[in-house]
């Protein structure tokens, strides 16, 4: 991307800066910290990342709260998770009030333009982990998702093949599945649904297709919940991440991997050619979605979304 055609440039050379972002001013700190040091990717370089892909990115997350993982020293260092916005904050920061099980009522933060963004991401989130449903009712997602993950001795083609099987599966419903790498070693499959039926009963339908398909393809899948459990060799179609509470690294989304590899949304047709995670990256990912256009778009449209409730 040329600086024409990004949404903001951010300074190179300077340790912080304040800049004025929709009429927003956002602190930046600490830019050239290297967050991957074996390509020597700098905080500026994920930040700069992040607002050249906001205009794809953006609509994935607004109105959803936002699970803070944060790396304080680089994608190599130790990271936590952090629910609660922390405080004191931008006063422009929107937040998303949850109650727990135990009563606690936790405001987490919410991503809603580029200024918020880049807020949440100088923080030292490297992946942005959203909510599955929107703030106003936390508790029905509008959509189901299957991650597909090795299990030790399965290649990543493997996993396409399992993504292919998967697929099929959700085609037979009548459902429209969109697939997208994780950016780590599998690849994300998600399924847009009218929204209605609580966390739970997605988690109950995304376990019962899971387990029929790992009975029907014993030699390629697997959904057995234990670690210590899971045959060697098979593809893990984990169902669990449907629980509430639950989060998966979003749409367009860097890992804390070497060379920056980034979640990325691909074709089917990609899918059968078979492609390896490393190809998508922060390097060249802003390039690519800026030629194809955002292939999950269909995710965020209110037609063609799946009712899941007459499977239940």
């Amino acid at each position: 991307m040329t600086p024409r055609t990004r949404a903001l440039v951010i300074p190179e050379g300077e340790r912080d800066v304040e800049l004025t972002v929709d009429g927003k001013q956002v602190k930046l700190t600490n830019l050239p910290k290297v967050f991957w040091k074996e390509s020597g990717i700098t905080k500026r370089d994920l930040l700069q990342y992040y607002a050249d892909v906001s205009r794809w990115l953006l609509p994935h997350l607004r109105d959803r709260a936002m699970v803070m993982k944060r790396y304080p020293n680089g994608a190599a260092g130790k990271c936590f998770f952090m629910k609660r916005a922390p405080s004191p904050r931008p006063e422009w920061i929107e937040t998303c009030a949850i109650e727990h099980d135990s009563g606690n009522i936790i405001d987490f933060p919410m991503v809603q333009d580029l200024a918020s963004l880049l807020w949440i991401v100088n923080l030292g989130c490297i992946d942005l982990n959203q909510w599955y449903a929107t703030c106003d009712d936390v508790d029905r997602p509008d959509y189901v998702h299957f991650d597909l993950d090795p299990v030790p001795g399965a290649s990543f083609a493997k996993v396409l093949d399992a993504a292919l099987v998967v697929r099929g599966a959700l085609e037979s419903l009548g459902m429209k599945p969109l697939v997208k790498t994780t950016g780590s070693s599998g690849v994300h499959i998600y399924v847009g649904i009218v929204r209605g039926p609580l966390q739970k009963q997605v988690w109950t339908f995304a376990k019962a297709l899971a387990r029929q398909l790992a009975s029907q393809h014993p030699k390629l899948l697997t959904a057995e919940y234990k670690i210590a459990k899971r045959p060697r060799g098979r593809v893990l179609v984990d169902y669990n991440q449907n629980a509430w509470g639950r989060t998966l690294a979003s749409i367009y989304s860097p890992r804390p991997k070497p060379r920056a590899p980034v979640s990325t949304p691909v074709t089917w047709a990609e899918v059968e050619k078979g492609f390896a995670i490393a190809d998508f990256r922060i390097d060249n990912v802003p390039a690519r979605v800026a030629k194809l256009g955002d292939l999950w778009k269909p995710l965020l449209a209110a037609k063609g979304r799946f009712k899941l409730e007459k499977l239940l």
